[in-house]
């Protein structure tokens, strides 16, 4: 068994004209990217159609890519910038139909916790993730998702660090009020009013 290429490597051998080498970095990186375009987006087909979006505007300028920065960082600006025009042409749509919520009235509350009750939970958070302001939900998901450091986070964004830890602090409490904002007292979520 050969040993793994560095992605700068599988970058110079597909500028040297080794098609399978873009292929390798597709596959090395597609699950970051749909995850990076997932929460960025909120729904699996707008994340699936950024993650394409993504590496095909990789494909086309991966010849000008400088190696300034490491592949990850630079290929986490295309995924954010995909997913910037993304929400922008969303925003541009006209909504022909309300997305239907289809979940009923919350449950009891079991007396011991369950594994639902994590998924419950992450999924409260996805929600709230999606309303907290792009500038702050981009750091979030890239800083305490992604697991990408504050300077890492500021390559991605071309923005300097002191404004990365800014907006993940401001990201932060803007979530927190939305989850705070989500529960009731005795841990029912609340659902928007109908009237």
């Amino acid at each position: 068994m050969g040993e793994e290429r560095s992605d700068e490597e599988l970058v110079e051998r597909f500028r040297a004209g080794d098609r399978a080498a873009f292929s390798a970095l597709v596959h090395r990186h597609e699950r970051r990217v749909y995850n990076l375009a997932y929460r960025m987006l909120g729904r699996e087909e707008d994340a699936r159609d950024a993650t394409q979006d993504a590496f095909l505007s990789a494909l086309r300028k991966l010849s000008s890519f400088r190696g300034e920065a490491r592949f990850t960082t630079w290929m986490h600006r295309v995924t954010v910038n995909t997913c910037y025009d993304l929400l922008r042409k969303r925003s541009r749509e006209p909504l022909l139909e309300r997305d239907r919520d289809d979940e009923g009235p919350e449950p009891a509350v079991p007396a011991s916790p369950d594994h639902a009750d994590a998924t419950a939970a992450t999924v409260d958070v996805q929600r709230a993730l999606l309303l907290v302001p792009e500038e702050f939900r981009v750091v979030l998901v890239l800083h305490d998702i992604q697991d990408l450091g504050y300077e890492e986070t500021a390559g991605v964004l071309d923005i300097p660090v002191g404004t990365v830890k800014s907006r993940v602090h401001r990201g932060r409490v803007a979530l927190a009020g939305l989850l705070r904002e989500r529960i009731r007292p005795g841990g029912a979520s609340k659902e928007p009013s109908t009237e």
